[in-house]
């Protein structure tokens, strides 16, 4: 995904790196480079606030419930293969990278 224009900060960096923004999990002078990057490039802004409506929503459904490792490593799985281009099938959304 990209706008097509030149950024300081590759569209594809700020992708991969994401949820860490979302979650405050990076350094803040990474922060102000990716909230540039934002303000940039609509297609990224329009990625971050739709996994940022995401977020609030499973938090809002599913409280503080303890998420089970197995179904968490379910995720993640589902999560590489689609970070890494692969196509995931809609229907099986507990699919693993070794079922697919």
């Amino acid at each position: 995904m990209s706008c097509g224009e030149p950024h300081e900060t590759d569209c594809s960096e700020v992708l991969d790196h994401l949820y860490e923004f979302l979650d405050s999990e990076m350094p803040d002078v990474d922060r102000d480079k990716f909230q540039h990057h934002f303000e940039e490039c609509s297609p990224c802004l329009e990625k971050y606030g739709l996994e940022q409506a995401v977020k609030k929503l499973v938090k809002r459904c599913c409280g503080h419930d303890d998420v089970p490792a197995d179904l968490r490593a379910k995720v993640m799985g589902r999560i590489e293969l689609i970070r890494g281009g692969q196509t995931v099938p809609e229907h099986d959304v507990t699919a693993t990278a070794q079922e697919s």
